[in-house]
């Protein structure tokens, strides 16, 4: 059988890219064909690079393009597409040639503290100023609404009332790490059934 072909999709440090490739690297049933990256000099270029794993760095004009990306994924035979800390909006096109085989992470509890411009430390500190008690990670579809595609799972951490942005970003990362490659590789395993 062959394997299920993914991409990865980032723009930044890459950590939860990086925990997928590491979490997919030994097994045959998963081959992680490329990470594509909006910034040359991000985190995740190097990291790919030294995991082994083609990169491809495009501009934003080209992320925009309707075609290029579809292109390059089809070029690739790509079945799933990852979205892995990307912060560019996913072409319309792209979604409906890819209907929910488009996974994106989030780093809060949508629907709340989700959509354009919440990404990363902003997430953290809107839920800080508004006091919340719990916060978590969404890990759901791609629809062509920022963070509104159809959730797969959601996992929770609590938050105290002395956490700061950063203390609450670091407990997001714990659940990314742990709970992101599992819920893709159960994705997938429905894919194949």
């Amino acid at each position: 059988m062959k394997p299920i072909k993914l991409a990865l999709f980032a723009s930044g440090t890459g950590s939860n890219a990086e925990s997928i490739i590491r979490y997919f690297e030994h097994k045959s049933t998963v081959e992680v064909v490329f990470v594509l990256s909006n910034k040359v000099h991000a985190p995740i270029v190097e990291k790919a690079t030294s995991l082994g794993v083609h990169v491809v760095v495009c501009s934003n004009q080209e992320v925009e393009d309707t075609s290029y990306l579809v292109q390059l994924c089809q070029a690739h035979q790509i079945d799933y597409i990852i979205l892995a800390g990307f912060l560019r909006k996913i072409p319309d096109t792209l979604i409906q040639t890819y209907p929910e085989k488009i996974i994106n992470i989030h780093p809060s509890l949508l629907p709340k503290y989700g959509g354009a411009g919440m990404y990363g430390l902003k997430v953290h500190q809107a839920v800080k100023e508004a006091g919340e008690t719990e916060s978590g990670i969404t890990i759901h579809y791609v629809s062509e609404h920022f963070d509104e595609g159809q959730r797969i799972a959601q996992f929770y951490t609590t938050i105290s009332e002395t956490d700061s942005p950063d203390e609450i970003q670091q407990k997001i990362h714990q659940l990314e790490r742990t709970y992101f490659p599992i819920v893709v590789e159960k994705e997938i395993n429905r894919f194949i059934q």
